[in-house]
């Protein structure tokens, strides 16, 4: 068995390692951005800038669309690259539906397709605009020059399209949170195990899910195989790399009775260099996989969607469902849940407390694994993306309760919905700041989660 797992891990730092050192082959052809501009009825939309910036945000050019609402910019690499709409040459009332006008794309050796889906809606922060009288400057009987007034933007839209503008957005944004909570979940399950069975905070967790993103990347990218093989792939190797930490490091932490602030310290040395090392041989830029980068949404009206947020969603629903289910019904749940209420007990009636423990780190990294693909599909791998997730990952375990799993999927959709549908009334800056906001408010009323139960302490 040992023989066996230094091979698999040499396979994969050897896989990982040529992730890093190989080049793509650029392919012959024109490298660039295109786009075609058009409204919820198809019209195509003319003389609309779009200016296109590198990574650090120096601009490379503008253009406007043409009378056919087409729009393309040359560009002289492949690379990561910001499109961004100006809405304000857009016509009056139109707007990008999903209030994303920046949008930052990953350009290969052929022309990447950008979209941004136009709707007629009323802008929540339009300022009023400065409009000139018909015939321009008048002058007022006593030879005072008349000044031009200030219209408000409801004043130049249908009132039947500022009824509908909330709604749409609201909607928007609800589906965007249920995915994203969704997305949190699927790592916070595994973390709220790991810490039910073990005591454990780990603060390595974020890092696993990158490590899922990487390793669909790499084989994707390196391997050629198709992102949903990919996709198997690396929920296998999140699976053999959640055993290989607690057959190498925590079970062996364990039995030599260190305690558990030691190993939450230590887990954030393990956090450390997994993500150094993913910027070593990966590299600090966002890298995306061969497909699926770029959808025709689907235009539901109130909402658009595209397909793989929606695939992807489903996915994470269904596995969460049969976490779940599993804990309640097999065998090896019910064990898991009695390692977690009392471990001592649970030992002397004959259960394998040591073996339900890697069962749930084995569990825990793929689950972190799958996360970290269905996140990547989306906004693409980027060495420290689980980082960014994990103090979401922690509130939404705090919020649900201390070790129990069906909490931590309750407090990770009560958290992607809040953050999402937040940005309602708040700046997007502040839409993390506010999900924490309610995570202390929750915590000084009911410390033990909302499933968590009461503990005595003294």
């Amino acid at each position: 068995m040992r023989r066996a797992v230094m091979v698999l891990s040499a396979v994969l730092v050897g896989l990982v390692l040529g992730l890093g050192v190989s080049s793509t082959a650029q392919a012959q052809g024109e490298t660039g951005v295109k786009g075609t501009l058009k409204d919820q009825d198809d019209n195509l939309i003319s003389e609309v800038e779009i200016t296109v910036s590198d990574a650090d945000g120096n601009e490379i050019a503008t253009t406007a669309s043409a009378e056919d609402g087409t729009w393309s910019v040359p560009l002289e690499s492949p690379g990561t690259y910001l499109v961004a709409l100006d809405e304000s040459t857009l016509p009056n009332g139109l707007l990008v539906r999903n209030g994303r006008p920046q949008l930052e794309v990953e350009v290969r050796a052929s022309e990447r397709t950008v979209l941004f889906p136009l709707d007629t809606q009323l802008d929540p922060n339009a300022q009023p605009q400065e409009t000139e009288a018909p015939g321009g400057s008048d002058s007022t009987g006593d030879g005072e020059e008349e000044t031009t007034g200030a219209v408000e933007a409801e004043d130049e839209i249908d009132p039947e399209i500022e009824s509908a503008a909330g709604p749409t957005r609201a909607v928007s944004l609800l589906f965007s949170g249920i995915h994203f909570g969704l997305m949190i979940a699927l790592a916070a399950v595994g973390l709220s195990m790991v810490f039910g069975t073990t005591g454990l905070t780990n603060f390595s967790h974020g890092d696993l899910v990158t490590f899922g993103g990487v390793m669909a990347l790499m084989f994707n990218i390196i391997v050629g195989l198709p992102v949903w093989a990919a996709v198997i792939g690396a929920v296998a190797a999140g699976a053999l790399f959640g055993w290989l930490q607690d057959w190498g490091l925590w079970s062996r932490l364990r039995k030599r009775g260190t305690g558990l602030i030691t190993m939450m310290i230590i887990s954030i040395g393990v956090a450390l260099l997994i993500r150094f090392a993913t910027l070593f041989f990966v590299g600090g830029e966002r890298r995306r996989y061969d497909e699926y980068v770029g959808q025709t949404p689907w235009d539901l009206g109130w909402l658009v969607i595209t397909p793989k947020e929606v695939y992807t969603g489903l996915i994470a629903a269904l596995v969460c469902s049969a976490v779940g289910l599993a804990l309640v019904f097999t065998r090896l749940g019910k064990a898991t849940r009695a390692v977690a209420d009392n471990p001592s007990l649970a030992s002397s009636t004959g259960i394998d407390v040591n073996r339900v423990i890697r069962l749930v780190w084995t569990i825990g990294g793929a689950l972190a694994a799958l996360a970290g693909v269905f996140l990547s599909v989306n906004d693409g791998v980027k060495f420290d993306m689980g980082q960014h997730l994990l103090l979401l990952v922690f509130a939404a375990v705090v919020l649900g309760g201390l070790g129990t799993a069906f909490g931590a999927f309750i407090g990770a959709m009560l958290i992607g919905i809040f953050v999402q549908m937040s940005t309602l009334v708040i700046a997007p800056e502040l839409k993390y700041v506010g999900a924490l906001a309610v995570l202390i408010i929750v915590m000084l009323t009911r410390p033990q989660g909302i499933l968590g139960r009461r503990e005595r302490i003294g």
